[in-house]
């Protein structure tokens, strides 16, 4: 019989505990030893492989997991920790995961304690699936399925008011108030344009000083049903498959998930993916392709006009995103270029959108 395992930071990770995760998580194998090397460019959370020798094993015990765990930067981590990201990851991988119908990691074990906010969260290995990158954007197919996998998220819980009841779901009724307040996003702005004003067009803080104020009002205006959002939908928190193969399109980082505008994710994702141009190219056919498989999956009385106009106010979350980001996470050379370039691109859909004129 296995014990079950105790939340640990990777440094106190040994062979016995990986043992544990995978024989609670349904694995008769028994890990020798484990080599951990840490993995991705997460800005919240730290992650690390895991690969592992076994002294019993058979062909269902994996040959590496991966591990998420608090961020080691004090600033990074402080920031799950007021959001309350880190504990509405877990509880999405042990209530919501299963009937979410897009592809996630298998979830060997998770726990969270509420009171500290120290978690643990052990996967399965996707690779040979490779990460996406933000700077480097995607391919036209990848975005497609991008779309269909959010069509399938948004279907899962569309209009499911029992996501009210949840206090870990952002914007459900049970939540506390947000610690994102309309003066807080408008200092974090003000910080911003000290510290990388100097690297922005001039259009990008035309957009920033009409949004910066207004950010309550902005999430106030979507008028249609709402659904399960990740809300933080862009290549670095995704896995594509990769000439070795793996999963086409693996869905990561579900630590801001809410109940929202489901077009929001969309324009989220396109936005920052893709080029302004192909973007522009190439909108009706994503937003088409997404509008019938919501259909195909059951969603009714919603039609293009009421999705080209929630698409078109979604851009504002990105930009928010990416100046909010990027004042309270510990700051890297990556990541300063990654939240110009998501910012940069928000700036020009909400132009294309006419979001800013709207505002004025």
């Amino acid at each position: 019989m296995s014990d079950t395992p105790d939340i640990r930071r990777p440094e106190a990770i040994d062979a016995r505990w990986l043992t544990d995760v995978l024989q609670q998580g349904g694995v008769d194998a028994v890990v020798k030893s484990f080599t951990a090397k840490g993995v991705g460019t997460g800005q919240i959370g730290d992650s690390v492989r895991f690969r592992l020798e076994y002294e019993r094993g058979g062909e269902a015990a994996p040959a590496s997991l991966v591990g998420k765990f608090p961020a080691a930067g004090d600033e990074s981590r402080a920031t799950g920790v007021m959001l309350g990201n880190y504990i509405r990851e877990v509880r999405f991988y042990q209530q919501l995961a299963p009937k979410a119908l897009i592809h996630t990691p298998r979830c060997y074990f998770t726990d969270v304690d509420e009171t500290t906010s120290e978690f643990v969260l052990l996967m399965e290995d996707l690779s040979p699936a490779e990460q996406g990158d933000q700077l480097q954007g995607v391919t036209l197919d990848q975005a497609r399925l991008v779309v269909l996998e959010a069509a399938k998220l948004h279907a899962s819980h569309w209009g499911d008011d029992s996501l009210d009841d949840l206090p870990w779901v952002s914007n459900s009724k049970a939540a506390p108030p947000s610690s994102v307040t309309d003066e807080l996003v408008a200092q974090l702005w003000e910080g911003f344009k000290l510290r990388y004003g100097d690297r922005c067009r001039p259009e990008w803080l035309e957009v920033g000083e009409q949004i910066a104020t207004r950010f309550s009002q902005l999430g106030e205006l979507h008028d249609g049903p709402r659904c399960l959002t990740h809300n933080d939908f862009r290549p670095d928190n995704m896995m594509f498959a990769s000439e070795k193969g793996g999963y086409p399109v693996t869905t990561l980082d579900w630590q801001s998930f809410a109940y929202g505008a489901g077009p929001t994710d969309v324009a989220y994702f396109l936005a920052g993916a893709l080029p302004p141009e192909v973007r522009r190219a190439h909108e009706d056919e994503f937003l088409s392709l997404y509008h019938g498989k919501l259909l195909e999956l059951g969603v009714r009385d919603y039609g293009m006009a009421d999705l080209r106009r929630h698409y078109g106010q979604g851009g504002y979350l990105l930009f928010t995103t990416a100046f909010f980001a990027s004042m309270i996470v510990t700051p890297t050379e990556r990541g300063d270029r990654m939240f110009l370039q998501m910012l940069g691109s928000a700036a020009q859909h909400m132009i294309d959108h006419d979001m800013v004129t709207r505002l004025t």
